[in-house]
């Protein structure tokens, strides 16, 4: 346990904080390890670390060994259902759109199961599973195969680019890129797939710079009073569209992202986990028939 967190962390000391031992205790600990083994688990660099080749192997045997323990210890407690925390790399518009149900449903089934939820963007999502800081994460890419990684492909997420009903693009039969470089656009922080992929799709010498607004709410309020253009999931805008306070712009966007579920390759999944994975699925699959798996 001592070894696999100070390998997620990277650092004694936050690796003894985190589990109460003196830093004294977990580097101890540390060295009879790699004493016992007969190979060095981390290399010091200084007032840092990183896992040897050896660490990076033990990690996953260690992640296995420590999930088998807790079921062991569930199992022979006589644990009446899955229980302990499952931490979530996710991103506004899954975690305020698309996971409602699916935390309202493991609220009331499965009472003893914490969702712990970590705003991430999906580059910091990616590096905290293959670190081990997530459990599972969210993504939303364009790519569906990432480095070190396994996924589920939930479904093809449809994109939509939005204006008030009164911009003068709204009136447009087509709206070309030229007219689009010329406008002001409201946009996520860089990182965001689909904001990064717009931005290269517009990328020129005469484009306007991206208003960067934060929030996807606070994108909307942005366009819905006229400060700009969006472009945004469909299913964050939905409301505002059916409400006729948003028009979605005659745009043929060239590409798509892809939202999915995504774990650390070679990881043993607990049942608490598989359990998420297979809910997710399926509440996907009734929302969009046409979800898929990769």
């Amino acid at each position: 346990m001592t070894f696999q967190k100070v390998a997620t962390l990277l650092s004694f000391t936050r690796a003894a904080e985190e589990l109460n031992y003196a830093q004294s205790s977990v580097t101890t600990q540390i060295r009879a390890l790699e004493s016992s083994l007969g190979v060095e688990l981390f290399d010091r660099l200084g007032g840092r670390i990183r896992l040897t080749a050896a660490g990076e192997k033990l990690l996953e045997y260690a992640e296995q060994i420590l999930t088998l323990t807790e079921e062991a210890r569930a199992d022979v407690a006589g644990s009446d259902g899955p229980s302990g925390t499952l931490v979530i790399g996710t991103m506004e518009s899954i975690t305020s759109y698309r996971m409602p149900p699916l935390l309202e449903f493991f609220h009331h089934r499965y009472p003893k199961v914490q969702l712990s939820l970590r705003p991430s963007l999906c580059a910091e999502t990616c590096h905290a599973l293959r670190q081990g800081t997530f459990d599972i994460g969210f993504l939303m890419e364009q790519e569906t195969r990432h480095q070190g990684l396994e996924t589920v492909v939930l479904a093809q997420e449809p994109l939509v680019l939005v204006a008030a009903p009164d911009h003068p693009l709204a009136r447009r039969e087509q709206v070309s890129l030229d007219d689009l470089r010329a406008a002001s656009v409201l946009a996520t922080e860089a990182g965001c797939a689909y904001r990064d992929l717009f931005e290269e799709e517009l990328r020129g010498a005469e484009t306007t710079p991206f208003l960067e607004f934060g929030t996807i709410e606070a994108i909307k309020r942005g366009v819905v009073s006229g400060l700009g253009i969006a472009l945004l999931p469909e299913v964050t805008v939905a409301g505002e569209l059916e409400k006729g306070e948003l028009t979605a712009l005659p745009w043929d966007i060239p590409f798509s992202v892809y939202t999915q579920l995504a774990w650390r390759s070679g990881r043993r999944l607990s049942r608490e986990l598989k359990l998420f994975i297979d809910h997710a699925v399926r509440l996907m699959q009734e929302e969009q028939p046409l979800a898929r798996s990769s």
